[in-house]
């Protein structure tokens, strides 16, 4: 399994869309996913740069286009991501200056654990 394949499997449902600009996914890692081999070891956690993936992935689902990041203005890790855990990814965009400006908030058990703040080209 690789990354992208991984988090597609992790995909429990989404795109919801939230007019005008938004769309909310929910994602869940099983505990056997290799995205957590070595990332810690005896205390797994996903690791941050999935987030910046999930990111991109989910505003891909949802305008059903394919981007690359072209800048992360912020990447902001609040509280640890474990397996198994239900991740509710809040999702809105801009489109700015033939680029996408896509805002993200991870939420798990009604917290906060992640923001990040991206262009997308």
């Amino acid at each position: 399994m690789n990354f992208r394949t991984s988090i597609a499997a992790a995909l429990v449902s989404g795109p919801e869309m939230i007019p005008p600009d938004g769309a909310r996914f929910v994602f869940q890692f099983a505990a056997n996913d290799p995205t957590f081999q070595g990332h810690f070891p005896m205390r797994p956690v996903l690791p941050g740069v999935y987030q910046l993936e999930l990111t991109r992935f989910a505003a891909g689902r949802a305008l059903a286009r394919t981007f690359a990041v072209r800048e992360i203005l912020k990447a902001k890790f609040l509280r640890p991501i474990i397996p198994e855990e239900t991740i509710r990814l809040e999702l809105n965009w801009t489109p700015k200056d033939g680029t996408m400006a896509v805002r993200a908030r991870f939420i798990v058990s009604g917290q906060t654990a992640g923001e990040v703040l991206m262009v997308l080209e």
